[in-house]
């Protein structure tokens, strides 16, 4: 997110536009103040009002044409705002000169003057205005000073009238900085606020990027880590009884999707569906967390509850002082971030499960048909760029039917899901192991030659064989390889398919491999010769 100086966010927080209308009111106020009390006071108040009047006029017009020049200045409108900050003390000013100086009755003019700036504007404008405000009270002081020279007044006279500026002075800088402070507070608050708030917005946009919940995490962790400065977090999704790491400021791959048993301040924080603030962690009552973040105090259980369930729970170590409290604040924003992110990671999890049905087997939970052929192309286009091989395995349980027929289907599932089981460990951990259809299993293998899937087709087998149950389970298996036996899926197939009927037709419960593998791989060496060989 780009940085943005103080000065642009004040500006956003309180709007331009809406300050100079308010002031524009206040000064509307403060002259009909002037001329309404002037004209009441017309016998006891030492003031020319036809000089109050021309000056209101005069003060009334040039404010009128600076509200009119805002509207079409564009980005010198701080500038003309600050200007007319100006017009308006010269003003206050000038009213008080005429109208007694330091002893003025509008004089409290300039204490609601400076008080209105400071609240509308900022504190740094108040500030400034405050000195200006001193300057012109000095200005009027001085004025009358050289007038009473003029006209003989005793020295007691000024010493009262100094007196006078000295005492208005300190009430007007007490008054300004008291207005001054809680307008800082004030800007601070709303500040933090949009700050939060640009935070949450931003993570938002993060969370719609991605639907691995992994990720999901780890972008919530990272956002609640750099808006409110915890110490450290961790992340955690919820899996019936146990919770899985998701995300861990300690970057420990290796734990990451590990599963944890559940503490008990996390069954207490999904009970409440409240925020549990804990100064320090029992290892006895909550060893998951324990181990994951330490001996921490001052420690966030955030519960992410989504669509009425636990989606997980969000821990973070604050890093104040120990028997300091957290603000309230930081607690309900922590409490939006992870409402947002507890979304997100439930959306992703249904994301996930869409995937895993378009792509599983239902009964075996290995892949399906659809992702077998997907992965197949996948695999002999890296080979053929690589100029690697790559070996299919076909597998039929043997008389497969009979044992439906006599043992019920129950029975065949599981059998099935069995058989799918052992393949799946027996493989790889890059192999591809599918159910192709009814009673067969197909297995992608790549960068593995013919003779090295054969022995693999026979490890596979003996294990089947190997398998406990009530019912013996014997498999024929065929293997073809790219390119000795075909240099496209569909080929491909078809070849390893060949040689698993070949099995077959052998007495089942054997290994197979196309009886054409020799001439392939003679045709080809003679195709490598003539192309090295053009002569």
């Amino acid at each position: 997110m780009a940085s943005r100086s103080p000065k642009a966010v004040a500006d956003e927080l309180v709007p331009l536009a809406q300050r100079v209308r308010y002031m524009q009111m206040f000064r509307v106020l403060m002259v009909l103040a002037v001329l309404g009390f002037s004209a009441y006071s017309r016998s006891t108040l030492d003031a020319d009002l036809t000089l109050l009047l021309a000056a209101s006029a005069g003060y009334m017009l040039l404010s009128g044409l600076g509200e009119m020049l805002w509207r079409h200045l564009g980005k010198r409108n701080l500038h003309l705002f600050g200007a007319l900050l100006i017009v308006d003390g010269i003003y206050l000013a000038y009213v008080n000169l005429h109208s007694g100086g330091i002893s003025s009755p509008f004089r409290s003019l300039t204490l609601l003057h400076l008080i209105a700036v400071t609240l509308l504007a900022s504190y740094r404008t108040g500030l400034k205005l405050a000195i200006w405000h001193s300057l012109l009270l000095v200005s009027v002081y001085q004025s009358e000073v050289a007038t009473a020279t003029q006209d003989g007044v005793d020295g007691a006279a000024l010493n009262v009238q100094f007196h006078e500026l000295v005492a208005f002075v300190s009430i007007f800088w007490l008054v300004a900085l008291a207005t001054a402070t809680f307008s800082a507070v004030n800007e601070r608050e709303l500040r933090r606020r949009r700050f939060d708030l640009e935070a949450l917005a931003m993570m938002a946009q993060r969370l719609e990027t991605t639907n691995d919940a992994h990720a999901v995490a780890e972008i919530m962790l990272d956002s609640l880590l750099d808006s409110f400065g915890f110490r450290r977090g961790v992340v955690l999704g919820a899996r019936g009884y146990k919770v899985a790491l998701l995300a861990d400021t300690a970057d420990d791959e290796e734990g990451a999707g590990r599963f944890l048993g559940v503490d008990q301040i996390m069954h207490k924080a999904w009970e409440t569906r409240q925020t549990q603030l804990v100064a320090g962690l029992d290892r006895r009552r909550n060893p998951c967390l324990s181990g994951l973040i330490g001996s921490s105090s001052n420690v966030i259980v955030v519960p992410l509850i989504a669509e009425g369930g636990a989606a997980g729970v969000c821990v973070l170590e604050h890093s104040i002082k120990l028997g300091s409290r957290v603000e309230r604040r930081v607690v309900t924003m922590v409490e939006r971030f992870c409402s947002q992110g507890a979304m997100a990671l439930r959306n992703a999890e249904l994301v996930q499960e869409l995937q895993d049905m378009a792509t599983t087997d239902p009964l075996t939970k290995i892949a399906n048909r659809r992702a077998f052929e997907s992965t197949l192309h996948l695999e002999l286009a890296r080979a053929a760029r690589a100029g690697t091989s790559l070996s299919l395995i076909m597998m039929d349980i043997d008389h497969f039917k009979k044992l439906n027929d006599t043992h019920g289907h129950q029975k065949g599932d599981e059998v099935l899901r069995a058989v799918a089981n052992e393949l799946q460990q027996q493989s790889r951990s890059f192999d591809t192991v599918s159910r192709f259809g009814g009673e067969e299993f197909a297995i992608v293998l790549p960068g593995c030659e013919l003779a090295e899937a054969m022995q693999s087709a026979e490890r596979f087998r003996h294990a089947i064989t190997a398998l406990p149950s009530t019912t013996p389970v014997t498999m024929s298996v065929g293997v073809a390889s790219f390119p000795a036996h075909a240099t496209d899926a569909g080929s491909l197939i078809e070849q390893a398919d060949l040689a698993l009927y070949e099995a077959k037709r052998g007495g089942r419960d054997q290994v197979a491999a196309p009886a054409e593998a020799v001439v392939v791989a003679e045709a080809n060496a003679f195709m490598s010769f003539l192309e090295s060989n053009p002569n």
